[in-house]
């Protein structure tokens, strides 16, 4: 089976490493030129992956095809694309739908829409994937965890969250900047907040079966640190703030 990505951004990048280190079975992986820094880089780290200048000839010589470019180029080039009825198209654009994308595709290909993130890399975190496909999912399980959603309204909001990463990582540079500021060294202070979060967050996951409510109890005592850094966030309307910023970008989505 051979692998086609068109648009080599972060993401893409991300998923070839997940698949490149993973037990998944290809023969090559064909990737765009778009990105000529991140390709070259790609190419050089791994064997069996192929630059193509032209889109086309990555359609032509693929089983699955990627498409990870953005709302706008994706408008532009994948109506000009002649794909194949037993091709699997997989979609990381966010705001293109399933019935948006078939009339540019033409062809009665496989399409699904999945939501990969960075630590794919890592073969961590959720891949949401719409509308079911069995394999698909097979696929995504050997360098994450795959979730399905048959309702692809649904799946807007699972792209709503997938908005608040750079703000997640903007908050660990901040604590970062913080200590940093109080005299502690930087390669010190990083270690400290991302190994604080990232032991946080698998604790939240091994207690995944509680309601988070539970583990926003129990990580306070009676005026105690945790319970001040909390009421002083929730006084100034930090959470709320989330809860507007994802409505935003839902509805930004929806249009």
């Amino acid at each position: 089976m051979n692998l086609g990505f068109i648009g080599t951004g972060k993401i893409a990048s991300s998923v070839i490493t997940g698949i490149c280190k993973s037990s998944i079975k290809y023969n090559k992986i064909f990737i765009s030129l778009r990105n000529k820094k991140t390709s070259k880089h790609l190419k050089k780290k791994f064997k069996r992956i192929t630059i193509e200048k032209d889109n086309q000839k990555i359609v032509n010589n693929c089983n699955w095809i990627f498409l990870a470019i953005t709302p706008n180029v994706g408008e532009k080039i994948i109506k000009n694309l002649k794909f194949k009825s037993n091709q699997t198209i997989i979609s990381f654009i966010s705001t293109i739908t399933i019935p948006r994308l078939k009339k540019m595709i033409k062809v009665r290909a496989n399409i699904v829409r999945a939501i990969p993130l960075p630590p794919i890399s890592l073969k961590k975190g959720p891949v949401p994937i719409c509308p079911p496909n069995k394999k698909v999912k097979n696929f995504f399980d050997k360098i994450g965890s795959t979730v399905e959603i048959k309702n692809e309204k649904l799946s807007i909001n699972f792209w709503s969250t997938s908005g608040m990463m750079a703000s997640y990582y903007e908050m660990l540079k901040i604590m970062s900047d913080w200590l940093v500021k109080k005299g502690i060294q930087r390669r010190d202070s990083q270690k400290y907040i991302t190994s604080l979060f990232l032991a946080l967050s698998e604790d939240a996951v091994v207690n995944n079966k509680k309601e988070l409510k539970y583990l926003v109890k129990e990580s306070q005592t009676p005026k105690g640190l945790n319970e001040q850094g909390l009421k002083e966030m929730s006084k100034k309307g930090v959470y709320k703030s989330v809860i507007n910023t994802l409505n935003s970008i839902h509805k930004r989505l929806n249009k």
